[in-house]
């Protein structure tokens, strides 16, 4: 999906209003202290259940059989708005990876892992991809029907 670079947190000012709140959080990191958020275009977005901050779009779904700390997650090609851990070597159920942790780059919620790389030949298919759990997001701008295995995932109020 397509996605629009939005101004700094601090310099939302006035019109701070017409945009969810996740994308005139308060906090500030990097790039001299303020934070960039990319607001994404379209419908079925992911985004993050803490403070809505935009993720991902179903569209960028490669896979919806992981499994995270708190249960179901899915791989997706692309993700933005996240913060990353260190990386480290991490034992998986399908094998040793480098993998990073990320996080809500507004809140700093744990959200899942990135692959960096995987040692077995038949996991490279998931290496620069992210994970997210399913827990950690809620959905934003369905307008579209949903089927019974989105409606597990909740709307933002």
């Amino acid at each position: 999906g397509a996605c629009v670079e939005l101004a700094p947190c601090e310099e939302l000012g006035g019109w701070s209003r017409a945009f969810p709140a996740a994308l005139v959080c308060a906090a500030t990191a990097g790039n001299m202290g303020r934070i960039h958020r990319k607001f994404l275009a379209g419908s079925k977005i992911y985004a993050c259940s803490n403070c809505r901050t935009h993720l991902t779009n179903y569209e960028d779904i490669v896979s919806k059989s992981f499994q995270g700390r708190t249960g179901r997650a899915y791989l997706f090609n692309t993700v933005v708005n996240i913060n990353f851990g260190p990386t480290e070597d991490r034992v998986l159920t399908t094998g040793l990876h480098k993998v990073q942790d990320i996080y809500c780059n507004c809140c700093d919620e744990y959200l899942g892992w990135k692959y960096e790389e995987a040692f077995e030949q038949s996991q490279k298919y998931k290496e620069g991809k992210s994970v997210l759990e399913k827990a950690r997001m809620t959905r934003e701008e369905w307008s579209l029907p949903i089927d019974q295995e989105f409606d597990s995932i909740p709307r933002s109020p």
